[in-house]
């Protein structure tokens, strides 16, 4: 029973399929794993949506800063963005129990292991002064409410940096929010624990102080496989973590890349398929 984890769809739907049939993928005997960012940008939104919650439970997907963003636009907390690919779903007969399943998706996703060198999945990454108990409850703090009668209230106000570091004491809609962005959007961080939103290209564009969240030691020794920096193209050079990087800029002309998760990090077997045309 084989596992695999894909990096962003971003509604690159055909590339999607195509990366199934190279896996001869099937639902009824293997699992995969899907690294969060299921639609936007790409043409295919609403049939990856489809695919994915299609697949039932061979499928398990963490949220994105995308699919975050696409429900709080559908919810009207938000407006639509020029660069938007969302239309399709949000006119969709079926929009209602597709955005209901993803609201009820996780920030987090592990092996089962309680091991510290389980294997777990996260849209953007780890935050190095986290402990992965620590990391694990906040993640359900989040999913707790984006499940409830709250949601709506929280989705008004998810957007924004603020605040940009973590603080133990952080309350409410301001601890919500720095959890959110550090599951979601975190590339560069510095050592006590701050975001930087501004840099999203390669390692080099790191601003003074800020270091890839790779990079920084950790006491446990988990296996964190994530997507969300596409610049990144698979590679962590520097890494001081066991992570797999698995967004491969599909959306953006590159490749969409699964992994077999049933290999060690060494061994471990990438297959991709390229984008069908130029975004």
């Amino acid at each position: 029973m084989p596992t695999y984890a894909i990096g962003d769809l971003q509604g690159c739907h055909a590339e999607f399929v195509a990366l199934l049939d190279t896996l001869s993928f099937d639902p009824r005997r293997d699992r995969l794993w899907l690294a969060g960012d299921l639609v936007n940008r790409g043409p295919g939104s609403l049939d990856c949506l489809r695919e994915v919650h299609a697949l039932g439970d061979a499928a398990s997907v963490v949220l994105g800063n995308h699919d975050l963003h696409l429900l709080a636009v559908a919810r009207g907390a938000v407006s639509a963005k020029r660069s938007d690919t969302l239309a399709a779903i949000l006119e969709a007969p079926d929009r209602s129990s597709l955005l209901d399943w993803l609201q009820a998706q996780p920030l987090w996703v592990d092996d089962g292991s309680a091991s510290d060198r389980r294997t777990l999945m996260v849209h953007a990454g780890l935050l190095p002064v986290w402990s992965l108990s620590q990391a694990h409850e906040r993640a359900r703090e989040v999913e707790a409410v984006l499940r409830s009668e709250g949601a709506g209230a929280f989705l008004d106000v998810m957007h924004g940096n603020a605040p940009e570091r973590w603080q133990d004491d952080l309350e409410g809609n301001d601890r919500l929010r720095a959890i959110v962005n550090a599951f979601t959007r975190m590339r560069f961080v510095a050592a006590d624990g701050t975001l930087d939103f501004k840099a999203k290209e390669g390692l080099d564009s790191a601003p003074g102080g800020y270091a890839p969240w790779f990079t920084y030691p950790r006491q446990d020794d988990p296996r964190i496989v994530f997507g969300h920096w596409a610049a990144l193209q698979g590679q962590i050079p520097g890494a001081r973590v066991r992570a797999e990087a698995l967004d491969t800029g599909c959306v953006w002309g590159g490749t969409l890349t699964a992994l077999d998760l049933d290999l060690d990090l060494d061994s471990g077997r990438r297959i991709s398929v390229p984008c069908r045309a130029p975004q």
